[in-house]
């Protein structure tokens, strides 16, 4: 028997506001947009094989990190972090070399990533799972599953 979903429409104690869009962006030429984060100057997004650096003021591509970038991209404060097929990169965006490697969860089928609570959190959209991940060695430290 299925479970019954929640309308959340009906929810009385959703935060509800209304929001702007102020801006937008793309499309970008030869380019599918598989991972997008902000690192408080400039948006990065994964562009294929490259990392991307997008000025939000102009609306230009700054720069390109050549890296596997087909999926989601996160920002610690300090590093990015992009998802590379079956592995994620830790890298330097001031020189745009990799500093570091752990494998991805999903050996190949993540979908997103995010950065919260001094952790990689992984999203695979196929198995419907986050994953929170250590960010130096890739363990993981808990899964969350959906059924929606």
């Amino acid at each position: 028997m299925k479970t019954p979903q929640p309308n959340l429409a009906s929810e009385p104690n959703m935060k509800r506001s209304t929001a702007e869009v102020v801006r937008e962006y793309g499309p970008f030429p030869s380019a599918n947009v598989g991972g997008v984060t902000y690192d408080g100057q400039h948006v990065w997004f994964a562009a294929g094989d490259q990392l991307k650096e997008l000025d939000p003021a102009s609306g230009k591509t700054l720069r390109a990190i050549d890296v596997p970038a087909h999926a989601g991209t996160a920002f610690d404060g300090q590093h990015l972090f992009q998802i590379a097929e079956d592995r994620i990169q830790k890298i330097d965006p001031q020189t745009g070399n990799v500093l570091a490697t752990i494998p991805a969860p999903g050996n190949g089928g993540d979908s997103g990533l995010a950065w919260a609570e001094g952790t990689l959190w992984v999203g695979q959209y196929s198995e419907r799972k986050i994953r929170q991940i250590d960010p130096v060695t890739g363990k993981v430290l808990r899964t969350i599953e959906s059924n929606r």
